[in-house]
């Protein structure tokens, strides 16, 4: 049967399509959103609504949707050299340069003079894969091969492949699929907001989260431990910022253990931070950085990891003895995928746009909390650079968060649709975040409030009764 000829979009969908990080039961119900096009900071979806896109997909269009540099870049690679492998030492002159580009603007732009090469793949979570098999191989080569479990967070996201789901701190992600697996830890959320105690200072938090990463370090044996993986900001579990001095203090920790530190990027690298990578913005030193997104701005699959000096080395002296390394994807930089990052990265350059996200942060900030600052359940605003994220409480004082499966900012989020703004309602807690391109003006994030201002309110008489459950 030709379903095109008998079937809407949407039952074409409903039959033919598996949607991923969806309910099965709402999308047969309901349909898909089904987009057609897009500009600038604005899609269309198929019954010709415009809506500003407060999420720039998911935290990655970064310089903006539709931009012919883009496609020509794409376009021109393609007819010249379609496809290239590095399998082998083979390699394509695009790549090569992309790599030499990444290298310099990392070392210079996130004060990381230590980094040493770049490692391509195709997503975030196969990068944090990547990281993985890469900290095992270097303990295996250095003959300690108990030294391989990895500490992760609570609240964490690193994807969704069997291992990056595994280091993701997110229980929706592993429910049913038997994660997280053997060897992944997780230690407390760093999240000052909703998890200090009753008249804890940020430092004393910061103290107490740095005191359980220890103690699970000293349960499980530092000569066990390979490495600590974290977002610089947690994007994905609820814009959580660190607290005071947090990263110094588990910096200090993880150098007395001799543990490595895997710093995932994937969301606040490229300017999302209104720095160019979140790295040099919290003074971090890596041993590897994960990065994907706003590379490409999502017009290409393609994903980064940059190794230390300290990895390099082991590599670069154990090879002779061990042979190849095992390890890569077919699309590992993909010549038309560089192409497509190296124009990224130009118009990145050319228009400022790490800039404008730095002079535009307090004024998205300013702009959601003026205009939700009478809402009555709503607790806390909080980003940083062109990241944001609104948490919903249940009573504002004394505080008390809504009961778990609750989730009201998936009725705001709902209401935003409606009144023409897309904001996303993340999985770890009640937050709608804001992470539109980086190209946005002060007249789109004044319509965007505006529109997800009225959406709260328009929510209220739902989120009562929410509240009283």
């Amino acid at each position: 049967m030709n379903y095109a000829t008998n079937l809407d979009l949407s039952q074409m969908d409903k039959l033919s399509l598996f949607h991923p990080l969806t309910s099965v039961a709402d999308n047969l119900r309901d349909g898909p959103a089904i987009y057609t096009e897009a500009a600038g900071t604005r899609v269309r979806n198929v019954g010709g609504q415009e809506l500003i896109d407060m999420g720039a997909g998911l935290w990655c269009v970064n310089v903006g949707y539709g931009r012919p540099q883009l496609a020509d870049a794409a376009a021109s690679a393609m007819r010249e050299l379609s496809f290239q492998h590095l399998f082998g030492g083979a390699a394509s002159e695009a790549t090569i340069r992309l790599a030499d580009r990444l290298m310099t603007l990392f070392r210079e732009k996130a004060n990381a003079p230590h980094m040493a090469r770049v490692f391509f793949g195709t997503s975030g979570s196969d990068a944090n894969d990547t990281a993985l098999k890469l900290v095992r191989y270097y303990n295996n080569q250095l003959g300690r091969p108990a030294k391989k479990k990895i500490i992760s967070r609570l609240g964490s996201y690193h994807g969704v492949t069997y291992a990056s789901g595994s280091l993701t701190g997110i229980a929706s992600y592993h429910k049913a699929f038997d994660l997280p697996v053997d060897g992944i830890l997780h230690t407390s959320c760093p999240h000052y907001y909703g998890f200090a105690q009753p008249g804890e200072s940020e430092a004393a938090f910061s103290d107490r989260m740095v005191a359980d990463l220890e103690a699970l370090i000293a349960r499980e044996g530092a000569d066990t431990i390979a490495a600590f993986i974290a977002e610089p900001v947690m994007g994905t579990g609820g814009v959580f910022l660190p607290p005071a001095d947090y990263f110094t203090k588990v910096q200090a920790v993880l150098a007395r253990h001799d543990i490595l530190f895997v710093v995932d990027e994937v969301i606040t690298g490229f300017g999302r931070t209104g720095e160019w990578f979140a790295t040099g913005l919290y003074g971090l030193k890596p041993d590897i950085v994960s990065l994907a997104k706003g590379l490409t701005s999502a017009y290409f699959p393609m994903s980064a990891s940059i190794i230390s000096d300290r990895i390099w080395s082991v590599l670069e002296e154990t090879s002779p003895a061990v042979g190849a390394f095992m390890h890569g994807f077919t699309y590992s930089g993909h010549p038309v995928g560089s192409a497509v990052a190296m124009a990224t990265l130009d118009l990145m350059e050319e228009e400022d746009l790490v800039g404008n996200a730095a002079r535009l942060a307090p004024y998205l900030l300013e702009a959601l909390r003026s205009r939700l600052a009478d809402h009555p359940y709503v607790g806390d605003i909080r980003g940083v650079g062109l990241m944001a994220g609104v948490e919903f409480l249940a009573q504002r004082d004394p505080r008390r968060p809504f009961s778990d499966g609750r989730a009201p900012h998936r009725v705001v989020a709902k209401k935003a649709v409606e009144a023409g703004v897309l904001v996303r309602a993340l999985p770890f807690s009640p937050v709608n975040s804001f992470s539109p391109p980086l190209c946005i003006t002060r007249d789109e994030i004044d319509i965007a409030a505006d529109r997800y201002a009225a959406a709260a309110k328009a929510a209220i008489p739902d989120l009562e009764q929410l509240s009283q459950a």
